[in-house]
């Protein structure tokens, strides 16, 4: 057994540090600010939605869509979005603007729980998922450290915080682990709440922020980051 917590511990914190690596390459930024720079910086943000949107519909939804009947399928995913909501207005009448923050803590952590749930049934299906959370953190650590400088913070203190952030991943792994590996329903619950709130940021928040006046190619960033997610569900399939 602590043979498996031990690759448990190992696959959800190396899947997390990747939310710093996304941080520290947004803080090496020092290019002058340019139409091209524009372009890509909206092209990166486009590409962490399209991450976003194919988490949702390929690791967060699917399985409370066999386990959950209609009615609890609805309502838990729209509490999801309800919740975010709320809290996305709470955070904009105090000025933080958090959506790519949140957004990545909603998709990070219920997934992370889930490859700490699966580990004990299939080790081989966690690896698969710890490498796709791994490879979405690190456009999401990215917009998320761009995300609280443009709310005031310092380099060193959005980096600051982006490193606590990065563990929580590990925490959930084992959690999932030692809890919930026999509460698939659980687990599916959890998914669906936080793929309403990822629907609702993306939308509300993220997307907008990607479009550029009279530039069309940063959209292509959230069809990339879909396709992204397609391969991590080709992977996992």
């Amino acid at each position: 057994m602590m043979e498996m917590i031990t690759q448990v511990i190992l696959y959800s914190l190396v899947s997390g540090i990747t939310i710093i690596i996304g941080g520290l390459l947004a803080s090496a930024d020092r290019f002058p600010d340019t139409i091209l720079k524009e372009e890509i910086l909206h092209g990166i943000i486009a590409f962490g939605g399209g991450v976003l949107i194919a988490a949702v519909a390929f690791v967060l939804v699917p399985k409370g869509m066999a386990l959950f009947s209609i009615p609890a399928l609805s309502l838990t995913f729209l509490f999801g979005a309800v919740v975010f909501l709320l809290l996305d207005r709470f955070l904009s009448q105090r000025g933080g603007k958090f959506a790519q923050l949140m957004a990545m803590l909603m998709d990070f952590i219920p997934e992370a729980t889930a490859l700490g749930a699966v580990f004990a049934h299939e080790p081989q299906l966690g690896l698969l998922l710890a490498i796709f959370i791994g490879l979405q953190n690190i456009p999401e650590g990215f917009n998320s450290y761009r995300d609280l400088i443009q709310s005031g913070y310092s380099r060193h203190h959005a980096l600051l915080i982006l490193t606590p952030l990065s563990l929580l991943g590990m925490i959930g792994a084992i959690l999932g682990y030692l809890f919930l590996n026999d509460s698939p329903q659980v687990i599916a619950a959890l998914m669906l709440f936080a793929g309403g709130g990822i629907l609702y940021l993306t939308f509300q928040d993220i997307a907008p922020m990607s479009k550029l006046k009279n530039h069309w190619t940063p959209p292509l960033g959230a069809a990339l980051g879909f396709t992204v997610g397609m391969i991590g569900q080709k992977m996992l399939g």
